[in-house]
């Protein structure tokens, strides 16, 4: 299931149609570092395959440019607005199919679950999650919200891979 040893890449990926974070983190021994962070921006005047399309493309870039070992992807939070849920639906579907094509497997994490890893509190808001993801990367936070979602997204991932390989979660 999970590579016990040596190092592990990592991409965290916090999907949106418009908008879509990623982050890569290395672990080594238990240390964290940054190799890159960023967004991937659709066009706002392309229909939702183009930006689909644009997002699948990209994720494959990135994997193809740093062979991560992994990728932590953000579930899809229940929201008022089903047009608004589905489209993220489908962004994360672009972001999956295209880490599967590349055979990097792919992990799933509820917002709430990520926010408990880094901060200890499901709810934290987002400047939260952002101080976290700096402090644990021995960074300071110059990314957009976005990347910083992603990074937490990763990060989360190292914490559940290293409580699985040590015996902590049943």
């Amino acid at each position: 299931m999970f590579k016990t040893s040596g190092k592990v890449v990592v991409l965290g990926i916090d999907p949106g149609s418009r908008c879509t974070g990623y982050g890569v983190v290395r672990e080594t021994s238990g240390c964290l570092e940054l190799l890159d962070t960023g967004t991937i921006r659709t066009n706002g005047r392309d229909d939702l395959s183009m930006k689909l399309d644009t997002i699948f493309t990209r994720i494959c870039s990135l994997i193809r440019e740093y062979s991560p070992d992994q990728a932590a992807v953000e579930e899809v939070f229940t929201s008022k607005n089903a047009s608004s849920a589905l489209k993220l639906g489908q962004a994360r579907g672009a972001v999956i199919v295209a880490c599967s094509h590349q055979r990097v497997p792919v992990y799933s994490y509820e917002p709430t679950l990520v926010k408990k890893s880094l901060v200890g509190a499901g709810r934290a808001g987002k400047d939260q999650v952002a101080f976290m993801v700096a402090q644990m990367l021995g960074c300071r936070p110059n990314w957009a919200q976005d990347a910083s979602d992603a990074l937490a997204v990763a990060i989360a991932h190292l914490n559940q891979r290293r409580a699985a390989v040590f015996g902590v979660l049943t």
